[in-house]
């Protein structure tokens, strides 16, 4: 049966990690997997670039398309 052990530690000067545990018998062959703690964010992309990508894509190619259209909006209020 394979044992899985899992354990934090800390890296000690060298580079060198230690593990100790009664689970495990001298002269026993293991696979040691290390797993840093940094966590690694996705690349941050522009929302213009993710609204590009959305169905229906964007109603307004620039903002002097919105200003005119909320002025429209606007006059069509005084009426």
């Amino acid at each position: 049966m394979q044992t899985a052990i899992r354990i934090r530690t800390v890296v000690q000067p060298g580079g060198k990690v230690e593990v100790t545990s009664p689970d495990l018998t001298a002269g026993e062959t293991v696979e040691v997997i290390v797993l840093g703690s940094e966590i690694v964010s996705p690349k941050r992309r522009p929302a213009l670039d993710i609204l590009a990508e959305a169905p229906g894509h964007r109603l307004f190619k620039s903002a002097e398309e919105v200003n005119a259209y909320v002025r429209e909006e606007r006059n069509s209020w005084d009426r």
